[in-house]
C-alpha cells in the first residue's frame, strides 16, 4: 500500500439519485451536487454556461478493506480477462476516487441540478469543474471488446431496471 499521502478537501456531497451500488442502469436519473457552505456561491458563477461538469468523487460509501491490488476479472467474470487494478473503474483502487461527467441541469444557490452522475446518495466530493471540449481526450479512444460488453447496460435508463 502507498506510504505517501495527500490530503484533499470535501466540497460537495451527492443528495438523492442512485442508492444501492448498483452496477448498471444509470442513466436518467437526477440527483443534486451540493456544495457544501464554507464555499461561496461566487465559486459557481459561470457554471451554467456549460452542458456537463467533471467531478471527482471519492468511494466514502465502501470501505478501504475492499482495496484489491491484484489482477481479477471484472466483475468477477471469467470470460473476461483478468486485468489490474488501475484498469478497473471502481472503489478497489488505492485512492478509491471516480471521475464522472454529468450533464448538468440546473444552478439553484449551491445546489447542482444533474442528470446522469453515477455516484450514489451520500457520495463526497473532491472537485468539480465545467468540462471545457478541448480538454477531452485528442484522437481515436481505443480499448478491448469486454468493457463494451460489461457497460452495454451502464447508461441505459434506470426506469428500465
Amino acid at each position: 500500500m502507498a506510504t505517501e499521502f495527500i490530503e484533499v478537501p470535501v466540497i460537495a456531497d451527492v443528495v438523492g439519485g442512485h442508492t444501492g451500488k448498483l452496477d448498471d442502469f444509470k442513466g436518467g436519473v437526477g440527483s443534486i451536487i451540493r456544495l457544501r457552505p464554507e464555499f461561496p456561491a461566487e465559486t459557481l458563477r459561470g457554471i451554467e454556461e456549460f452542458s456537463h461538469l467533471q467531478v471527482t468523487w471519492f468511494f466514502n460509501l465502501g470501505s478501504p478493506d475492499d482495496v484489491a491490488l491484484h489482477a481479477r476479472s471484472p466483475r468477477d467474470n471469467p470470460a473476461w480477462p483478468a486485468t489490474g487494478t488501475f484498469v478497473h473503474h471502481n472503489h478497489r483502487r488505492p485512492a478509491r476516487l471516480a471521475t464522472s461527467f454529468p450533464r448538468l441541469l440546473e444552478v439553484d444557490g449551491l445546489d447542482l441540478h444533474v442528470t446522469d452522475l453515477d455516484a450514489d446518495e451520500g457520495t463526497q466530493i473532491i472537485d468539480l469543474v465545467a468540462v471545457f471540449q478541448e480538454m477531452l481526450p485528442r484522437g481515436p479512444v481505443t480499448q478491448p471488446a469486454w468493457p463494451g460488453e460489461m457497460l452495454a447496460d451502464y447508461w441505459r435508463d434506470a426506469s428500465e431496471r
